[in-house]
């Protein structure tokens, strides 16, 4: 019978031998207590405490971590905005005991000092300074942090402003801020554009109208010496001037009533259109130059006179000077 209770009670001592043996993973720390006082710190390995009077009190991480926080405030411009602010922090490995026994909850005191230092900085930005300098509020953020939980045995590793969100509405009207000046941007272009455009075409045009225009001035000066050698090549056959201005008159009308005739699509009425027509145009014109020359004649005439008779009338003679003392002789 006595072999029956010795089983149980050797199996009970290892049982509490085996007990006393504990391991602890890399980059973490076991906190001992002993009676519910604190003994000692072991580190990664197998370690051993004493069964049924030391106790493991905790773990604590070594590692980086990470502890994101969403804060909502208002800007200088009293536009409100989140942002999303990420801690990375670790526990110093000479201050377990601070970090285990100075802070019941080190996430939720971080998380206090996060929102105490963004709120009292957003506050001073506009709502664009805020983009521009979230790393000014990191800094802040950090200097804070640091200052504060090193004391319970945390090290502030980094600060980030991983993300800014406007209201919706104020996003909204950004987003057609910024496509009311990019457009502004294309009219402007644009503008420059035609505008270009525009100077390029009259600058061809007035180089077409200028070049069309020595083209016409060619063009009649070699009409008028064809002409002129015609005259001289009738003269020499005993036709005198006048008959050959006609006889040139009448072709070139011919001439044109040819080259209509040959155009098939063309809107051309030539008036009038008659054999004597040109004749009748040429006599009309030597009339005109014979009357325009005589009238010029009569007018140099006239002038001519008025000069003469200018030239002729005498000279107003001024009357005498009177002396001093001519009033004393009478």
């Amino acid at each position: 019978m006595g072999y029956v209770f010795i089983v149980p009670i050797l199996l009970i001592g290892l049982f509490i031998l085996l007990s006393g043996f504990f391991t602890v993973k890399q980059q973490t720390a076991a906190v001992v207590e002993r009676f519910g006082k604190f003994h000692s710190i072991r580190h990664s390995g197998l370690q051993l405490k004493i069964p049924l009077i030391d106790r493991i009190a905790g773990r604590i991480n070594l590692k980086i971590q990470q502890l994101d926080v969403i804060v909502e405030t208002k800007t200088k411009d009293d536009v409100f905005v989140r942002l999303k602010i990420s801690v990375q922090f670790q526990v110093l490995e000479q201050k377990v005991y601070d970090a285990f026994y100075k802070l019941e909850n080190p996430h939720d005191q971080i998380t206090s000092y996060v929102f105490d230092v963004v709120r009292a900085e957003v506050p001073k930005m506009k709502l664009d300074d805020v983009f521009e300098r979230k790393d000014d509020v990191a800094i802040a953020v950090k200097a804070e942090l640091n200052e504060a939980m090193s004391t319970y045995g945390y090290d502030i590793i980094k600060t980030l402003v991983t993300d800014i969100d406007p209201d919706i509405q104020v996003k909204a009207a950004m987003n057609r801020i910024n496509a009311a000046e990019r457009e502004k941007v294309a009219a402007e272009f644009e503008a420059e554009a035609e505008r270009i455009k525009i100077v390029a075409k009259a600058r061809a045009e007035a180089e077409s109208k200028r070049l069309q225009g020595q083209g016409i001035a060619d063009q009649r000066r070699e009409i008028a010496r064809g002409l002129e050698e015609s005259v001289d090549v009738l003269n020499n056959v005993g036709i005198n001037s006048q008959e050959a201005s006609a006889l040139i008159v009448v072709t070139q009308h011919y001439d044109t009533l040819q080259s209509i005739g040959e155009a098939t699509n063309t809107n051309l009425i030539l008036l009038p259109n008659s054999p004597q027509a040109g004749s009748e145009m040429l006599n009309n014109m030597i009339a005109s130059f014979v009357a325009s020359n005589q009238i010029g004649e009569e007018m140099k005439k006239k002038n001519i006179e008025k000069g003469i008779i200018l030239k002729k009338k005498p000279k107003r003679e001024a009357p005498p000077r009177k002396e001093e003392g001519d009033d004393l002789n009478y």
